[in-house]
């Protein structure tokens, strides 16, 4: 169910509470969740997530990506949750799609280059040439 994008960064589809323990059991320190509640019926709220993800160890945040796409804030909040992690971080939405690209983007900003990016995304399953503008533009700021 994680995918390994790189040595401290795992993406998910939808995770739920049970799946926590595992996530601390792979060196996980911090959740974040990606995918708004109440974007499909039946899915786990984001607070029993965040009650889970505590009780487990593991830090807790929120940066809910809707389809409209992605904002300056959400990539600087990205930026920040990177920045603070002290040890691994796994991203979860709907199928571990706009996470993957939120990390991406936020990397890019953070120096990385893009076909570095790239590479690492799709060895776990992702194609992030549809935002590679983005990343070009983020990079070269």
């Amino acid at each position: 169910m994680f995918r390994t994008i790189d040595e401290t960064m795992l993406v998910s589809p939808q995770i739920g509470p049970d799946d926590l323990a595992e996530a601390a059991a792979r060196g996980v320190r911090v959740v974040i969740n990606n995918r708004p509640d109440d974007e499909e019926a039946g899915q786990p709220e984001g607070e029993a997530i965040k009650d889970a993800a505590e009780a487990a160890g593991l830090r807790y945040v929120a940066i809910p990506v809707s389809h409209a796409g992605f904002s300056h804030a959400q990539v600087d909040a990205m930026v920040q949750a990177l920045e603070d992690a002290e040890g691994s971080v796994l991203a979860y939405c709907k199928s571990g799609t706009r996470s993957t690209y939120l990390w991406a983007l936020a990397r890019a900003k953070m120096g990385d280059h893009p076909a570095v990016l790239i590479e690492k995304a799709e060895g776990a399953g992702y194609d992030l040439r549809p935002i590679r503008p983005m990343l070009d533009a983020l990079a070269a700021q």
